[in-house]
């Protein structure tokens, strides 16, 4: 990480260069040092058909440069131009209820279509023979926001490219019949050409519904691989693509060509604990710094503004919490209001009229006190012994079949599990991860675990010395999801030492569970009762219900290893003495703490980040110089409401 980025989406398409001056010089007045541009601009940058004129955007970052704001370049491939689409109907996406979009918005392309896939090669050349070797572009971002939105297009060529994408991967229809079990119910197709696209509103097939969801990401996949070997060919760096705070889209998958994992969240502001953990999980998907390309500055909007105005500090400490957690860049969006168009009540850094909001002041703060540390950061990095499985096959095998009523798979990772690790160091994980260098790896709800090898990974970190604290529902699905037929458990009840007696997916306050020790042991959502085998131990037992005396949460030593089963969602202080693991140190709930190790004999270091804008406090085992405000702190520290400590070690 050489240098630490805090900037804004900026569209000087809209004005004219004497207003592009004017921003040139609001930038430099809050210390704004990148901004993000061209990704809704093709028809500026293409006038007409195969007429391209990028003349105007290479003076815009040619001013930029000279007064040391990097640029962000983007592919404006989620907007062609309106001719383009109205000449070529095929490049607009058909939704679930059959109608091909109208040209009214953004983001209405089919991933599919041979016509749009040959205009953005044309335009993202130019754009890459342009600006590619300019040394003000620090990176490039491909398309905005990519999704299937409305589960994906239904159009004709992609229903085509939908039963090819089957064949491939089943090569006989009879094969595919018996993987998604369509005997029931007499579902069997006869052939391919029979599979239609499970429509939201219909009662479809679970199988099938995930089957489609994982081809349209796949189209997804090439639609930005295609774009990234463009911009590499012509040696852009820091290619990426700006992704949504969720896996449903494989974030591994479509960064996997790509150098720079990009995120765009727009988090409340009291959801910000919450947003930590995505932070920990993009900082893993590359084990390198992610960059946040948007999250809101003040409030968000379209015709009407919503979901609510950050209170003071906020918006200081949403700028500072994803530096803290291992990003080199964060920019909001956007850096001046729109004067017209979808999106009129939108924050921004400056209003439409040019005028700072207090939110502005905040950002200018948090560049300034991130600056002061800016050595610290550079020189050190988040090394984690502890690893929590977020999957996305997990959430789409959930998305598809529950199992559980209203479950929101992401939601209770961060609740139940996640919040429980706010004063330590915890990477979170999809299955394709490696696992050397963790302890302890966490893994609730992880419905498929024999994929990317992870069973045989699995097995190997327990033997080895690792604690897998796993479950429950996890382990109970096949990347079809179909469940297994032999065990409730893919691989886990032999692996663990249990014989599962009884299972129920329903929550209900009868269920009551105690620890060998007496105490008691809260449980909740759903209940697993085992029986254990020679060589396993009963952790904790139900009690006083229809499951007593069995057991919830069992314990068996593997080679120089354990593997934990645990057989319902337990409480936090609970998951955390099964880890077994000392926090960074003591601070009340509302502090999330950040180790930082160092690089080249520097000093280690805490940072330490209030997110829920109330006092709280953190306890130092030593004398620690704060770099903000060049404090020597020792013992009990008081922190105010939204505020940051860079700690180093004296």
């Amino acid at each position: 990480m050489d240098k630490i980025y805090i900037g804004a989406a900026y569209y000087p398409e809209l004005w004219d260069m004497r207003e592009v001056d004017k921003d040139i010089d609001r930038c430099k007045s809050l210390g704004v040092n990148v901004l993000r541009i061209g990704e809704f601009a093709w028809d500026r940058m293409e006038p007409s058909e195969g007429t391209f004129d990028l003349d105007w955007l290479v003076s815009v970052v040619d001013k930029l440069y000279a007064d040391g704001i990097y640029t962000v370049m983007c592919t404006p491939t989620c907007t062609p131009p309106r001719r383009l689409l109205d000449k070529y109907t095929e490049m607009r996406a058909v939704g679930s209820d059959g109608k091909r979009a109208d040209v009214s918005s953004r983001c209405h392309v089919c991933k599919t279509s041979p016509v749009a896939r040959e205009k953005n090669r044309m335009i993202v050349t130019e754009l890459a023979r342009s600006l590619s070797k300019h040394d003000g572009v620090i990176g490039w971002q491909i398309d905005n926001e990519l999704f299937p939105y409305d589960h994906g297009c239904y159009c004709p060529l992609c229903e085509a490219a939908f039963r090819e994408y089957l064949k491939e991967m089943f090569g006989s229809i009879d094969k595919l019949n018996d993987a998604w079990g369509m005997a029931r119910w007499s579902l069997s197709y006869d052939s391919f050409d029979a599979v239609l696209p499970p429509y939201p509103k219909q009662w479809r097939h679970p199988s099938l519904r995930k089957a489609w969801w994982d081809f349209q990401c796949c189209q997804i996949k090439t639609f930005a691989d295609e774009q990234a070997d463009i911009l590499h060919k012509y040696g852009c760096k820091n290619v990426g693509t700006d992704m949504m705070c969720n896996n449903n889209l494989s974030y591994y998958d479509v960064n996997e060509k790509l150098d720079v994992v990009m995120f765009n969240h727009y988090d409340r502001a009291e959801d910000l604990p919450k947003t930590a953990f995505s932070y920990d999980f993009l900082r893993c998907v590359k084990d390198k710094p992610f960059w946040v390309t948007e999250t809101q500055v003040g409030w968000n909007g379209s015709e009407f503004a919503e979901c609510g105005s950050r209170p003071i500090g906020n918006c200081y400490m949403n700028t500072v919490l994803p530096v803290a957690k291992g990003a080199e860049m964060n920019m909001y969006w956007q850096f001046r209001a729109h004067r017209s168009g979808h999106e009129l009540a939108h924050g921004a850094l400056f209003s439409a009229a040019g005028r700072a909001y207090r939110v502005s002041d905040e950002v200018a703060k948090a560049i300034a006190d991130i600056n002061k540390c800016g050595d610290f950061i550079k020189n050190t990095c988040i090394e984690s012994k502890i690893a929590l499985s977020y999957s996305v096959t997990a959430a789409n095998c959930f998305g598809s079949a529950p199992m559980l009523k209203d479950f929101d798979y992401r939601k209770t990772l961060i609740e139940k599990y996640y919040s429980a690790f706010r004063h330590y160091n915890v990477d979170v994980i999809d299955t394709r991860h490696g696992l050397d260098g963790y302890d302890t790896v966490i893994s609730p709800f992880l419905a498929a675990v024999d994929e990317n090898d992870l069973k045989t990974r699995m097995i190997e970190f327990v033997r080895n010395g690792g604690t897998w604290i796993v479950g429950p529902l996890t382990d109970i699905m096949d990347g079809n999801v179909n469940k297994y037929t032999r065990s409730p458990y893919g691989f886990l009840e032999e692996f663990a030492g249990v014989y599962t007696k009884y299972q129920k997916p329903l929550d209900n306050k009868e269920f009551k569970a105690r620890y060998t020790d007496g105490k008691e042991c809260a449980i909740s959502a759903c209940y697993d009762a085992y029986e254990v085998k020679d060589g396993t131990t009963s952790i904790a037992t139900y009690t006083d219900c229809e499951f007593a005396p069995l057991s919830v949460i069992t314990e068996r030593k593997t080679g120089k290893g354990k593997v934990i089963l645990v057989g319902s969602v337990i409480e936090e202080r609970d998951l955390l003495l099964l880890a077994g693991k000392k926090p960074i140190a003591e601070a009340s709930d509302n502090i999330v703490l950040t180790e930082r190790t160092a690089k080249g004999g520097k000093r280690n270091g805490i940072i330490a980040c209030e997110v829920e804008n109330r006092s709280g406090y953190i306890e130092l085992d030593g004398e620690y110089i704060e770099l903000i405000t060049d404090r020597t702190l020792s013992g009990r520290v008081d922190i105010a409401p939204y505020e940051a400590l860079m700690l180093v070690g004296k």
